[in-house]
């Protein structure tokens, strides 16, 4: 054999050696299913963070904590809170009364500790026991760092989430940014950032990329997540609202795209 036929026939092998297997529609669904569930967790505890925001920069955390306890009153009646310090204690559904914000209907047990409020910074830390809006439940905690100067917020979080409709469970962690969306973050947030998790199928890493998510949506109405699959696979999600119930999906991976539509209540389809 020559040289150049010897060459050719290396470079052959080089080539399907590392040749990347396409994108099947079962994976394409599987992988964003997987990730829904993940994200309406994260949006679940989203919402409650929130309700730990109304109050004055740069006072003592013991009061900063007692204006949030006011705050979450005034909104969730249902709650029976607690406060001690800087920490508030919250069971929601403990009373008669409205239980819902931003969209979900909250129970369970949730504890909100004020650890800093100074001009230039502010902490709190949550924590989640049995935490549900009857859809996700969840369970865990999350250090929330504002920052004053760039409005927005960092979360750090350690989770363990169950769907509550067939009990498939997660555990994992994240370090996102969030921002409110254009309409204010009474319409929903953007989010940098990353997230990883271990389930039944193994372990997921989730990279996200100018995600804008609204409240109660199950998957983001626009931006990109690149999901690293058990298997090493990368599959890259790119999301674009088709209506106000309806998101659609692209999903690439080995060169080949498929896409997909998630309804209000995360039923992923093909399109």
């Amino acid at each position: 054999m020559s040289k150049v036929a010897m060459l050719a026939a290396l470079m052959l092998v080089i080539a399907a050696g590392c040749r990347i297997d396409p994108l099947t529609g079962q994976e394409a669904q599987q992988a964003l299913e997987e990730s829904s569930v993940d994200a309406q967790a994260s949006a679940l505890t989203s919402a409650s963070v929130e309700i730990a925001t109304d109050f004055t920069i740069g006072q003592a955390a013991e009061r900063a904590a007692g204006q949030v306890r006011d705050f979450v009153a005034s909104q969730l009646p249902c709650a029976a809170i607690t406060l001690s310090g800087h920490e508030l204690a919250i069971e929601y559904g403990a009373n008669a009364g409205n239980c819902t914000f931003r969209g979900h209907h909250f129970a369970g047990t949730h504890t909100i500790s004020v650890e800093r409020d100074d001009d230039d910074q502010v902490l709190v830390h949550h924590s989640w026991s049995d935490f549900n809006n009857g859809r996700i439940s969840v369970s865990g905690s999350a250090d929330v760092t504002w920052n004053l100067d760039d409005p927005s917020r960092r979360i750090q979080h350690e989770l363990t989430w169950t769907r509550m409709s067939d009990g498939r469970t997660g555990t994992g962690s994240g370090d996102r940014t969030q921002r409110p969306l254009a309409g204010g973050i009474s319409e929903g947030f953007s989010v940098d950032g990353q997230r990883q998790w271990s389930g039944k199928r193994g372990a997921f890493h989730l990279d996200i990329d100018g995600i804008e998510m609204r409240w109660t949506d199950p998957v983001p109405q626009a931006g990109s997540w690149v999901l690293t699959t058990p298997d090493e696979k990368v599959i890259s999600l790119d999301f674009a609202r088709i209506d106000d119930d309806t998101i659609g999906v692209t999903a690439s991976g080995g060169d080949r795209s498929i896409e997909l539509k998630v309804s209000k209540l995360g039923v992923v389809t093909r399109r």
